[in-house]
């Protein structure tokens, strides 16, 4: 199996060093380079193609939401992993709208580290049911659920289903065994709902199903 290249970027270099050497000594992964800020970041990208970024959202001069942004419109193929040291940050959204395929904590474990990496290559962009839950509720503050638009109808009501399981953090496997259908079936109604709603990865399909209202019960 082809090893999973890795571009590591954090202004603070004990923590990107360190977070290098974990993925070095982890099977399946190729630390490819490290870079100090955003600017570094989107210059490595380019020069160095790495299959994920893993990037802090707080860096000086460019941070890491403008160097996603970038990266993002460069590399499409890219997938990008934003870094933060609370669940509370608002760049979460952000993040999103800057193409993050996935949102997580400083203090993650490794394990989970390499579950989401692993989960972002298979096309399962990830959020932690308590992000999913603070995207329902920034939603809900800013304006309520939207009205479905002819995007959303044209969702059908297995795909509501999938839906409802992937804004509470179920992957591909956990969709599958809760609906008694294969991985490749979840699979084909996420490429589906993806298409539907006009979204490049699936952390945007949990946003819009959360602001439109597409599920019938919040995440936990």
């Amino acid at each position: 199996m082809k090893a999973t290249r890795v571009l590591v970027v954090d202004d603070h270099a004990l923590f990107r060093k360190g977070v290098a050497s974990i993925l070095r000594d982890a099977e399946g992964f190729t630390v490819v380079g490290e870079a100090r800020d955003g600017r570094e970041a989107v210059a490595k990208a380019q020069a160095l193609a790495p299959d994920v970024v893993l990037m802090d959202v707080y860096m000086p001069g460019m941070d890491g939401l403008e160097a996603a942004r970038r990266i993002e419109h460069a590399m499409p193929s890219v997938r990008i992993v934003m870094l933060t040291v609370s669940e509370e940050d608002q760049n979460l959204f952000e993040a999103l709208k800057a193409g993050a395929h996935a949102y997580l904590l400083k203090s993650v474990e490794p394990e989970e580290l390499f579950r989401t990496l692993r989960g972002i290559m298979r096309g399962e962009a990830f959020l932690t049911p308590s992000m999913a839950a603070k995207l329902l509720e920034e939603f809900t503050r800013q304006s309520g659920a939207g009205a479905p638009d002819a995007s959303a109808a044209r969702v059908s009501p297995r795909e509501r289903e999938v839906l409802e399981l992937l804004t509470r953090g179920a992957v591909n496997k956990e969709i599958a065994a809760a609906l008694g259908i294969s991985e490749n079936t979840v699979k084909n109604h996420l490429k589906s709902i993806m298409e539907k709603l006009h979204a490049e990865n699936r952390v945007q399909v949990v946003a819009y199903a959360l602001r439109k209202g597409l599920v019938r019960a919040q995440p936990p």
